[in-house]
């Protein structure tokens, strides 16, 4: 049962995190914040995806410089066709529902997917080929997407994670310097 509740303590201080972000004024602020934060799960939790003894633990995870123009507030769009997958992970199999889509500004001109997790407490996904984002907020009708906040799933650390990755619909062919830097 400890296992099951370190992974509680490490969702739970996750979510902590991100509210934290949330309610920051400045979003680079508010990076810094997530970062430190990041930075002292992988360090000290004992759900770390980081095996015991890896340099990344001491140093932290490196990351690209923040750039504010990789922060959009965008509206979300139709998903268009109805999509529905079932995801393999270390957890199980997740189902998830496309339900809509945004549409990132030139340079780097995509329409990324918008997933709704149906798992317990659900939950809004978007990833980017395999790496994750952030839960930043938004209102009505719209989502802060900021690709300052991208990070690797936790099988990039560690075999003991299987991680999916993400539908066709998730890809960015412009090269985007942000986030985790690995």
């Amino acid at each position: 049962m400890s296992e099951e509740l370190d992974l509680i303590g490490w969702r739970r201080a996750v979510s902590e995190l991100y509210a934290a972000v949330r309610a920051e004024d400045d979003p680079e602020r508010g990076h810094a914040r997530w970062r430190r934060g990041r930075d002292e799960l992988f360090r000290s939790h004992p759900q770390s995806p980081l095996p015991p003894g890896d340099p990344l633990r001491a140093t932290g995870l490196p990351y690209w410089p923040y750039d504010p123009a990789l922060r959009f507030d965008l509206p979300l769009l139709p998903a268009g066709q109805v999509l529905s997958l079932s995801v393999p992970t270390s957890d199980g199999v997740i189902p998830m529902d496309r339900v809509g889509c945004l549409r990132l500004p030139p340079p780097l001109d995509a329409v990324i997917d918008v997933w709704w997790l149906r798992q317990y407490a659900g939950g809004l996904l978007l990833p980017l080929r395999t790496a994750k984002g952030a839960d930043l907020g938004g209102r009505d009708g719209r989502l802060v997407v900021d690709l300052n906040f991208l990070y690797h799933p936790s099988c990039r650390y560690s075999d003991e994670w299987v991680c999916p990755l993400a539908p066709p619909g998730n890809t960015i062919s412009a090269p985007v310097a942000a986030g985790e830097r690995l």
